[in-house]
């Protein structure tokens, strides 16, 4: 398995692919077009963020994508873990944990000394962000009325 940025080619495949991996990563509650998609990742990657994906015979198993964010409240900039995704063909392989360990490998490079992301209540992820060594910082809570 290669891990490893994308081409242009693969960056395509992966925008093609993003609104599943929304739905996905909001458990069925967010279902994005392609346009949206578009409309959030573009200026995350002009701001400097970048994917890093994994492969095997040329075939596109996951990715992550990370960059930088800053603080609201202390404006403390850190590494921010955007999306993480893996093919449901390949889940179950250990290729989300390689992906996270290159992800905030590359992130402590760049000079953060903290790495957040955030995740739907419930998603099966967040075990292993656990096993990482995430821990919750902030919760987000939801009334319908």
């Amino acid at each position: 398995m290669d891990i490893r940025e994308p081409t242009k080619l693969e960056l395509n495949e992966i925008i093609t692919l993003s609104p599943q991996a929304i739905l996905d990563g909001t458990l069925g509650e967010i279902k994005p077009t392609n346009e949206k998609v578009k409309q959030l990742i573009e200026p995350l990657l002009e701001k400097g963020s970048s994917y890093i994906i994994a492969t095997e015979n040329n075939t596109l198993m996951g990715w992550i994508l990370i960059g930088t964010s800053k603080d609201q409240f202390t404006d403390k900039k850190y590494g921010f873990i955007y999306e993480l995704y893996v093919l449901e063909e390949f889940r179950g392989n250990g290729i989300s944990a390689k992906l996270m360990n290159k992800g905030i490998d590359q992130l402590q490079k760049e000079g953060h000394s903290e790495v957040r992301l955030s995740a739907f209540a419930g998603n099966h992820a967040i075990k292993l962000y656990e096993k990482l060594g995430f821990s919750i910082r902030t919760v987000s809570m939801s009334l319908q009325v």
